[in-house]
C-alpha cells in the first residue's frame, strides 16, 4: 500500500538517477517563468554532448507536461484535497524542466554529476572558442598590417621615381663632365710622352755612369773580399790547429753511451730484448765499431794480443783463431739460441779474453787502473750484487746476455778513457 505522505520525485534525464529536488521548486511566478523562457545556449552543449565520454546513458528528450498522466508516469493515490496540491506542484516542476530544455539541448531535470560533466564540457568549447577568436584577430591583425604596408609601398615607389629622375639628371652632368676630362687626358699624355722622351735620355746617361761606377766599385770590393778571405783562412786554420791540439781522437770517434737497457756504441745498440728486437744489422755494426775500438787502444799502447788478432771489418768483423788457424765471426744473422752454430759465442769470449789482456797490459803501467766489472773465462761479474752474466748465447736468456753487453762497452768506456788521459798527458808532455 502506497504511503500517501510520500513524495514523488523525478529522474535524471542522462543517468536515470531519481532526483529530490527543493520545495522552493514548488511555487514559481509568472515572471519567473517569462525569464526562464528565455533562451539559455542553443549549441554549445548539442555539439560538446557527443564529444563527453563521461556520460554513458542517454536518454530522448521528451516534455514532461505530454506524458501519459502529466506526473512523469507516478499516479497519485491519496485524498482529493492532497491529490490535488501535489499534481499542482509536479506540474509546476514539469513545466519549469519543460522550459530549461527548450531554452537549451539539454535535457532537464540532471542531476549534480551531469551537470558537472556538462559544465566542463562548456568550458572546453568556451576555451575552444576564444582560442578560435584568437587566431581571427591575429588574422585581422595581419590584413591590417599588410594594407598599410601596401600604403607604404605606394609611397615608397614614388619616391623611388622621383630618386630615379634625379640619378638621370646626375648621369647627364657626369658624362659632360666625362667629355671634358677626356679631352685633359689627351693633352695630358701628349705632355708625359714629351717628357717620357727626357727621361730616357737622361737615364740612358745615369746607365752609363753608374755601370763605370759599379765596375770600379766591384774591382774594390773584390780586393776587400780576397783580403778578408785571407784573413779569416788564416783565422780558421789556427783555430783547427788549437782545437785539434786539444782534441781527443778516441773520444771523438768512439762515443760509449747507453739508452735504456743497452749499451751503445756511436749510437749503435749491442744486445736484444723480448720488448725491443734489435734488428740484427743494427747488433753487427756496435761489434764492427767496438773491435775496432779495442784494436785502436791496443795500437796506442803498442799490444799485440795472445791466441787471437782481431779484425775490424764493419758490420761483418771477425777473430782470427791463430792456435786453431780459423775464423770467428763478430757478427749474427738472426734468431736467437741458434745450438747449430757456436762460432758466434766463441768470437764474442775471444773478444772477452783481449779485452782481459788489455786490461792486465793498463795495469802493468798503472796499479791503480781497475776496471768496475770482473771479467772471467766468458762471463762477467757485476761486483755490486756478485751476479755474473755469459756473453753467450746459448743457453741464456736475452736480458741477460743484453746486461753482459753493456757491462763490457762499461769496461770499455773505462779503458778508452784511461787511454785518452794518457794520450793527453804524452802531448802536453811533447809540448
Amino acid at each position: 500500500m502506497v504511503d500517501l505522505k510520500t513524495n514523488v520525485s523525478f529522474a535524471c534525464q542522462r543517468c536515470l538517477q531519481p532526483l529530490k529536488l527543493d520545495s522552493s521548486f514548488d511555487h514559481l511566478g509568472e515572471h519567473t517563468l517569462a525569464e526562464l523562457s528565455l533562451p539559455i545556449q542553443q549549441q554549445v552543449v548539442g555539439e560538446l554532448e557527443p564529444q563527453s565520454d563521461s556520460i554513458e546513458h542517454l536518454v530522448p528528450p521528451f516534455r514532461l507536461t505530454e506524458s501519459g498522466n502529466g506526473t512523469n508516469g507516478f499516479m497519485l493515490v491519496g485524498d482529493s484535497g492532497e491529490t490535488e496540491s501535489l499534481s499542482h506542484h509536479l506540474k509546476v516542476r514539469a513545466t519549469l524542466f519543460d522550459i530549461l530544455s527548450s531554452s537549451s539541448s539539454a535535457d532537464h531535470p540532471l542531476c549534480d554529476e551531469c551537470t558537472d560533466s556538462l559544465l566542463l564540457l562548456m568550458d572546453q568549447q568556451l576555451r575552444m572558442t576564444e582560442g578560435e577568436w584568437s587566431d581571427y584577430n591575429e588574422y585581422l591583425k595581419k590584413l591590417e598590417i599588410e594594407q598599410q604596408y601596401q600604403g607604404h609601398e605606394d609611397v615608397e615607389m614614388e619616391n623611388l621615381t622621383k630618386e630615379l629622375q634625379d640619378v638621370k639628371a646626375e648621369e647627364e652632368r657626369l658624362i659632360r663632365e666625362l667629355e671634358a676630362l677626356r679631352k685633359e687626358e689627351i693633352a695630358t699624355r701628349n705632355a708625359i710622352a714629351e717628357q717620357e722622351r727626357e727621361k730616357e735620355r737622361l737615364q740612358s746617361e745615369e746607365d752609363r755612369y753608374w755601370k763605370e761606377y759599379s765596375k770600379h766599385r766591384r774591382d774594390l770590393m773584390l780586393a776587400d773580399d780576397e783580403c778578408r778571405s785571407l784573413d779569416n783562412q788564416l783565422a780558421y786554420a789556427a783555430s783547427q790547429l788549437e782545437r785539434l791540439k786539444k782534441t781527443n781522437v778516441f773520444n771523438a770517434t768512439f762515443h760509449i753511451w747507453h739508452s735504456g737497457h743497452f749499451g751503445t756504441i756511436n749510437s749503435f745498440r749491442l744486445g736484444r730484448l723480448p720488448s725491443a728486437p734489435v734488428d740484427w744489422s743494427e747488433i753487427n755494426a756496435a761489434w764492427g765499431q767496438t773491435t775496432l775500438l779495442l784494436v785502436a787502444l791496443a795500437r796506442k799502447m803498442n799490444l799485440t794480443f795472445k791466441r787471437f788478432r782481431l779484425v775490424p771489418f764493419g758490420n761483418h768483423s771477425y777473430i782470427e783463431a791463430l792456435d786453431q788457424n780459423k775464423e770467428l765471426p763478430l757478427y749474427g744473422s738472426g734468431g736467437f739460441k741458434f745450438l747449430w752454430d757456436t762460432k758466434f759465442d766463441a768470437a764474442m769470449v775471444a773478444f772477452l779474453d783481449c779485452l782481459q789482456q788489455f786490461k792486465e797490459q793498463v795495469e802493468k803501467g798503472d796499479s791503480e787502473f781497475c776496471l768496475p766489472y770482473r771479467m772471467d773465462r766468458g762471463k762477467i761479474e757485476d761486483s755490486a750484487t756478485g751476479n755474473s752474466y755469459s756473453i753467450k748465447i746459448q743457453f741464456n736468456s736475452e736480458e741477460q746476455w743484453t746486461k753482459a753487453l753493456k757491462f763490457l762497452l762499461t769496461n770499455l768506456k773505462w779503458g778508452l778513457a784511461w787511454v785518452s788521459s794518457q794520450f793527453t798527458k804524452d802531448e802536453l808532455n811533447t809540448n
